[in-house]
This record gives C-alpha cells, sequence and structure tokens, in this order.
C-alpha cells in the first residue's frame, strides 16, 4: 500500500527535503516529489506544477494517475480549490464530495482507448467510501468538521462561470464548483486506484458574492486552508489499517 497526494490550487509541495523524480509513462512525463508523510513516504504531484503554471483544462491527468500507479501508489487523496453554489457550505469551510457532474470537453478522460479493449467503468460512487470516512475522522480529530457529501460540478476552464451557468449548475443539484475533478477521478478508478478529493471552499460562485471573482484572493485563501488539509491528511496516512476496498479496485490498464 501506497499513498499518492495531488495538491491543487495552493498546494505545491510537501517538503523541501523530498526527492524529485520524473516518471515516463505511455501518455507522457510526470513530476513527482517523493517525502515522507504520517510517517509513511507518499508520492505527491502538484496538479497545476510547482508555480502553478499549467492551467486545468491542459493538466497531464492521465500521465498523473499512471506515474502514481507506475510507483504503486493504491490510494490517492487530492485537494481542490472550489466555489460554493451552497450556503450551508460557506468560504473557509471543507466539503468531501461524494458524486460528480462533467461540464469538461476536450480533455482525455480515459485509459481505454486508441486500441485498448473498451470498457465502460462504473461510477456510481465515485469517491472510495473508506478514504471518505477516514478523511471525516481525521478532521473530527484535529477539530476541523468536513460537510460529510457534496456534488462537485466540474468546468473545463481556465475561465470562472457566469452567473447564469452558476444558476443552471444550481438547480442540477450542484453544491461545489471546480475545474480539475474531472477526469481525475474517472481516470484514478480505471486505473483501480481509491481516490477521495478534499474540496477547500474558497469563495462564493459567480452572481452569489458582492464582489467579482479574483484568482488571487482565492489563491490566497487557499493558502491559509492548506495547512490544515496537509494535517488531516497526514492524520489519515499515519492510521489507516489496510482492508479491501470493493469499491475502487479494479484491474486497471497495462499501459496507466
Amino acid at each position: 500500500m501506497r499513498f499518492g497526494i495531488i495538491g491543487g490550487t495552493g498546494f505545491y509541495t510537501l517538503s523541501d527535503q523530498a526527492e524529485h523524480r520524473l516518471v515516463q509513462t505511455d501518455y507522457g512525463t510526470a513530476t513527482v516529489d517523493l517525502t515522507l508523510l504520517g510517517g509513511q513516504e507518499v508520492a505527491f504531484i502538484a496538479r497545476h506544477g510547482r508555480e502553478h503554471a499549467i492551467p486545468p483544462h491542459l493538466v497531464n491527468y492521465r500521465a498523473n494517475i499512471a506515474a502514481f500507479r507506475a510507483l504503486g501508489v493504491t490510494h490517492i487523496l487530492a485537494s481542490a480549490a472550489v466555489g460554493t453554489m451552497n450556503p450551508i457550505m460557506q468560504p473557509g469551510d471543507f466539503a468531501l464530495p461524494d458524486q460528480f457532474i462533467d461540464f469538461t470537453r476536450g480533455r482525455a478522460g480515459t485509459f481505454f482507448d486508441q486500441g485498448k479493449p473498451v470498457r465502460h467503468t462504473d461510477m456510481s460512487v465515485p469517491y472510495c467510501p473508506q478514504l471518505r470516512e477516514e478523511l471525516q475522522r481525521a478532521g473530527a480529530f484535529l477539530g476541523h468538521a468536513l460537510h460529510p457529501a457534496a456534488v462537485y460540478v466540474c468546468t473545463e476552464g481556465p475561465r470562472f462561470e457566469t452567473p447564469a451557468e452558476i444558476e443552471m449548475f444550481r438547480r442540477l443539484g450542484g453544491d461545489l464548483v471546480g475545474m480539475t475533478g474531472v477526469p481525475e477521478a474517472p481516470l484514478a478508478r480505471e486505473a483501480g486506484i481509491c481516490y477521495v478529493a478534499v474540496a477547500a471552499v474558497t469563495n462564493w460562485a459567480a452572481g452569489l458574492g458582492e464582489m467579482p471573482l479574483d484568482h488571487e484572493e482565492i489563491s490566497a485563501r487557499m493558502d491559509e486552508q492548506m495547512a490544515t488539509i496537509r494535517r488531516i491528511f497526514g492524520g489519515v496516512i499515519e492510521t489507516w489499517r489496510e482492508r479491501p476496498c470493493d469499491n475502487c479496485a479494479l484491474p486497471g490498464p497495462e499501459s496507466a
């Protein structure tokens, strides 16, 4: 068992002492840091790069997940900055998505293409129930309540959404909106890796707040929330007890 961590906006490194490794995959090269967290060696990927130079629609999601699989990662903890459409989930809160709605377009979203056998992967439970349970426990232990369920709407980016789009997403049942959850979660499922995301609510979605959306303001708030997410992730890894996962353990593709 090995944990992988994917850091989103504001989460670019775990340790200055990490071993940097370039992992070659059939889908490109991923930059992975190997370091310690919670007393275990973990693999870390900064989703947008260490300098936040990769926009959401250009992230090589397949290379990242394939690199984790090549390194023996079996469980992924991811962070994501999100806007909120639900008044119960306010800026500064944390939430554990349990469902997503995909509004991306043009992204390479599967390992099963280009002559590989077709597989229609079940996504009834998109996020690992065991990891969601452990994150709730670790958060409560550290004094940080996590909203236990949320519908995450993934948009293409890099622009923010219009108020009309947000109203549509809200009417469809969306709670949170972000730009990176898909295809990351489905690819992890295809690769047979348990995956969960912690959503850090940084702002009200377009049309719901008093001020226009500002990337720098969102990044500043995310920086404040990252220390908490690191502690929660460390708590999960430190106390994790291995057990079979019937929901996520699918045989991944040979090249992933």
